[in-house]
């Protein structure tokens, strides 16, 4: 019988072969096809992660990692094997006519969305990690705004598996949510509910000097 991370791989070569969203600029990504108990949802890729082969590859990967060193003490290159770092939509969607990274739409979301319910299915996560108002969206089914949810931990069933989820703000440089109050506090509260759940305790062990 294939292993989790042999089903993985051969995942990731359907979808690298993906080109249903005539809209979408580039190529899918993914992460390695490295199995995780916590799976992280982010909304779509930026317009250099193709090119870099990796999700969350430039400035947003930045501050998101940045976030993470500074709960558990854990690198980037830790955090990418201890974590799946999955994504609502998988190909950069092409700039706004207003400016910056345009919205994935709802039937992009959805061609996509075979992806990510096969992630689940594979990997069953115990932590679930939606990342900004699109993945908090399709993860837990909340439309409303990030102060109702960012610093709350809920337990919910998502594509048929039951998991913990913890929401945090998309750490763009185009927000300004995370950099201002009462975002800064309740993305800190977000990150202490994440530091202190059983899953990153056994994944990253004691909180180590970043």
């Amino acid at each position: 019988m294939p292993t989790t991370r042999e089903r993985l791989l051969d995942l990731h070569a359907e979808l690298s072969g993906c080109r249903a969203c005539p809209r979408v600029v580039g190529t899918p990504v993914h992460p390695s096809a490295q199995p995780a108990r916590i799976l992280l949802v982010g909304q779509a890729p930026g317009p250099r992660e193709a090119s870099l082969g990796k999700p969350f590859a430039w400035t947003a990967g930045r501050t998101l990692f940045g976030w993470f060193a500074s709960v558990l003490g854990a690198d980037e290159q830790t955090v990418r094997r201890h974590m799946y770092l999955s994504a609502v939509t998988r190909c950069f969607p092409g700039k706004a006519p207003g400016g910056g990274d345009r919205r994935p739409d709802p039937d992009e979301v959805a061609r996509c969305r075979r992806w990510l319910r096969a992630e689940m299915e594979l990997m069953r996560p115990r932590l679930v990690v939606p990342v900004g108002t699109l993945a908090i969206a399709e993860v837990m089914g909340h439309r409303g705004g990030l102060a109702e949810v960012v610093g709350t931990s809920h337990r919910l069933v998502f594509e048929g598996h039951r998991a913990d989820v913890i929401p945090l703000p998309h750490p763009s440089g185009a927000s300004t949510w995370h950099r201002m109050e009462p975002g800064k506090t309740l993305l800190a509260r977000a990150l202490a509910l994440l530091a202190a759940h059983p899953e990153v305790k056994r994944a990253f062990g004691p909180r180590r000097k970043a």
